[in-house]
């Protein structure tokens, strides 16, 4: 995708003629007829803790669900954990309530699941739910990969249930990690350094020994245990991807980069074949940060040999995949100083000049929805600009360096949102840092 010349004054011009305003974030505008019959709906974001952005896709899913039939979420989030959400909200678990459900999200960082927006929606989802018969609910599903330990333990658990000595096997594949201990990244580094065997060829044995008695494991059991299967094959899958995710992860950025994102869009795959093998049309919501839903190809992710699931949802689905993106320009935001640190309420800085958000800050215009598909007209909107991302950690002392690159927009997503002043997601599990955000003074080294 080539992007042509100009500044960020002509974008703030044809934005100004293209734009619809919103009415605050709970307006979705025209946003559900331009994504018209798509059934792939890709909903970023531009943070990882901004309320406005799970407010304004909480209520694009509500609709999309109750008004297109839309049957199932896909998250950025781990697959076991999320599958205990999706128990309850399908009335298949012994979970009480909606904050019970959320109790396996522990790992950093909490506040993207465990959070009052997404506590909301896991209680709408399980009443819509409780009107339909079983075949018709929505179901909630991770598509992430840090969890090696706790899903080879699922598989095991599984196994346990239906095939003892299938379960001896499969724990006696997965005690090649024994030696490193509960940290994946120990294992990395282990075997990077030579301090332990890989365990490849273990995670891989188990997955396709799941695989290939699936046929017997559903004549035998029967089609209603077909879910528990598929959750299982998945929990061995995302063994075998983790494992290499976690020994190239000390190799470079791009290949463990790659690895995580086509995992994701080895998720989707799977779990469009799943619904459509019960009988469903299968109608998917995707929830991840703008930086794996935007197409690659249109950034500087792409020019260093990145790729993500945003690109590769496109090549698959074609039409059939609609991408909105989510902006902000300042604000406060929930996210941490460092790796596995405390969730913090920080204030966000302006947009930086030159950037997409600074230049939708100029329009004056406070929430709008804006079409970048289908119209030659918009060919200032393919300017190459600055585009901001926030994830678990924001460092505004290297603002440009840590949370910048260059984007063109317009091939990127299919429309965006931007909502001009945010405010941080407000997390369930409180800490006394986050009830004072930091004061609002910002650093001059970016």
């Amino acid at each position: 995708m080539v992007a042509l010349g100009g500044t960020a004054w002509d974008v703030v011009g044809a934005v100004k003629r293209e734009l619809v305003e919103l009415d605050g974030e709970h307006d979705l505008g025209p946003i559900p007829e331009w994504i018209g019959n798509a059934r792939i709906v890709l909903m970023g974001e531009a943070t990882h803790g901004t309320q406005e952005f799970y407010a304004y896709r909480a209520a694009l899913s509500k609709h999309l669900i109750t008004r297109h039939g839309f049957n199932a979420f896909a998250v950025e989030a781990d697959w076991p954990d999320a599958y205990r959400v999706n128990r309850f909200i399908r009335g298949a678990s012994s979970d009480q309530h909606a904050i019970d459900a959320l109790g396996d999200f522990r790992r950093f960082p909490m506040w993207m699941w465990r959070n009052d927006q997404v506590l909301d929606l896991i209680g709408w989802l399980r009443e819509h739910n409780d009107e339909l018969p079983p075949q018709r609910r929505v179901g909630f599903y991770g598509l992430d990969l840090y969890s090696l330990h706790a899903s080879m333990n699922a598989v095991v658990r599984y196994l346990e249930s239906i095939d003892p000595d299938a379960a001896k096997r499969a724990r006696q594949r997965y005690a090649c990690f024994d030696q490193f201990g509960e940290e994946p990244s120990n294992y990395g580094r282990g075997t990077l350094f030579g301090a332990g065997e890989k365990c490849d060829q273990e995670v891989v044995a188990q997955l396709m020994e799941l695989r290939e008695d699936a046929a017997k494991l559903i004549h035998r059991d029967g089609p209603a245990a077909e879910d528990e299967l598929f959750f299982a094959q998945q929990n061995a899958l995302v063994a075998a991807n983790a494992e290499r995710y976690y020994r190239v992860m000390f190799s470079g950025r791009v290949s463990s980069w790659n690895l995580r994102d086509q995992h994701m869009a080895q998720t989707l795959d799977a779990l469009v074949s799943h619904l459509s093998r019960r009988g469903e049309r299968a109608k998917v919501i995707v929830w991840a940060h703008n930086s794996h839903l935007g197409d690659a190809r249109a950034t500087e992710m792409g020019e260093d040999g990145e790729l993500n699931l945003g690109q590769l949802a496109r090549q698959r689905y074609g039409d059939q995949c609609f991408a909105l993106g989510f902006s902000t320009y300042d604000g406060t935001v929930t996210a941490a100083h460092e790796w596995d640190g405390p969730h913090l309420r920080r204030h966000v800085r302006p947009g930086l000049p030159g950037s997409y958000e600074d230049a939708f800050h100029q329009t004056g215009t406070r929430h709008f929805a804006l079409r970048l598909q289908g119209d030659e007209s918009r060919a200032e909107l393919r300017h190459r600009l600055l585009q901001r991302a926030i994830g678990v950690i924001y460092k505004p002392e290297t603002e440009r360096r840590s949370h910048y690159f260059h984007a063109v927009l317009a091939d990127q997503f299919d429309a965006v949102v931007h909502l001009d002043h945010t405010r941080a997601l407000e997390p369930l599990d409180q800490v006394s840092e986050w009830e004072h955000a930091e004061a609002e003074t910002y650093p001059t080294g970016l």
